[in-house]
């Protein structure tokens, strides 16, 4: 059988997990995540970028729009928040009341949008060196996808999707196409893609269209975890990943991880690679749950204010 993009990310992903110096998998801790598991009761965290707007070409726009600036988590802590919201609820809210006023951006208005104008759209205001920095990377994100749909596909959001015919697979390797998405790092001599926000722009889909129509997708249960920064502090936090003394050390005084680092590489592979040995476990258990599935349990239950109390890993990038 052919190798897919969810072959290689899970190949690599397991690769870097034996090698790591910096992070390991823990036994005790999966076996006890399984039992918390099948002992919860698996609700998903309600989340904007999988709740229809007024139309279906509305939803559309909004999913892939948000999911084009679906970053940023090494600059949350100097963002400017809603009152009681993350990082990334606030800019999902923002997008989310952009669309419901005005209907949202077309490519043409993406490809000219200026970083001073997502500052506005998204409650930023001049004075943080790393809120503006992020505006910065955001107008370009965003460029990015007004330029890729007006190049391949006549400005249509429907494009790309049309394209990947019903394959996650197709549609994570056609946004790979735009730089920002071009989630990939070096591991030694191993290439470790992750493609996090590619692969939940398909999972996004998937869930505001209930599978249907735009969000049908027949490999949708080959979607890996979305690696990003809080599902490896909610293993850590549950004893499934233990970290060196110098990684945790570093983490805890909050200090920034460079992206490609080794250990920011260990972080995010170990926590795919922990994800996929829960999917085994459960399955011995005769429970059917997909990474996907896991993925939405533990970004949830990294809501928890307890989960939050405490610093996870920060890095500044486009991919997380």
């Amino acid at each position: 059988m052919s190798s897919d993009v969810f072959d290689r990310i899970r190949s690599s992903c397991g690769h870097v997990a034996l090698a790591a110096e910096s992070v390991e998998i823990l036994d005790a801790g999966l076996d006890a995540l399984v039992g918390e598991f099948m002992a919860s009761s698996r609700e998903i965290v309600a989340d904007p970028a999988q709740r229809p707007l007024a139309n279906e070409a509305q939803t559309l726009a909004f999913v892939v729009t948000l999911n084009a600036i679906n970053f940023g988590s090494g600059y949350f802590p100097d963002l400017n928040k809603r009152p009681g919201m993350s990082g990334y609820f606030t800019i999902a809210t923002c997008l989310e009341e952009l669309f419901q006023s005005q209907g949202g951006w077309s490519a043409r208005e993406l490809s000219a949008l200026s970083p001073a104008v997502c500052a506005r759209v998204f409650g930023q205001s001049p004075g943080s060196d790393g809120a503006t920095e992020l505006m910065g990377w955001f107008a370009r994100a965003l460029n990015d996808l007004g330029d890729f749909l007006l190049e391949g596909y006549q400005g249509r959001f429907e494009g790309p999707v049309e394209e990947c015919r019903r394959s996650a697979a197709a549609l994570v390797e056609i946004l790979a196409r735009m730089p920002l998405y071009g989630d990939v790092s070096q591991y030694g001599s191993i290439e470790v893609p992750f493609y996090k926000r590619a692969q939940l722009t398909a999972s996004d889909l998937a869930r505001a269209f209930e599978g249907k129509g735009f969000g049908a997708f027949d490999d949708l249960e080959r979607l890996t975890l979305f690696a990003d920064n809080l599902v490896p502090h909610v293993l850590r936090r549950s004893g499934v990943l233990r970290y060196s003394a110098d990684l945790a050390g570093r983490i805890d005084r909050e200090e920034l991880l460079v992206a490609g680092s080794p250990p920011e590489v260990e972080l995010r592979a170990c926590a795919v690679h922990a994800v996929e040995r829960l999917v085994d476990a459960l399955a011995r258990t005769g429970a059917q749950v997909s990474a996907r599935d896991l993925d939405g349990w533990l970004w949830g239950r990294g809501q928890a204010p307890e989960i939050k109390a405490t610093p996870r890993h920060r890095t500044r990038t486009s991919y997380y």
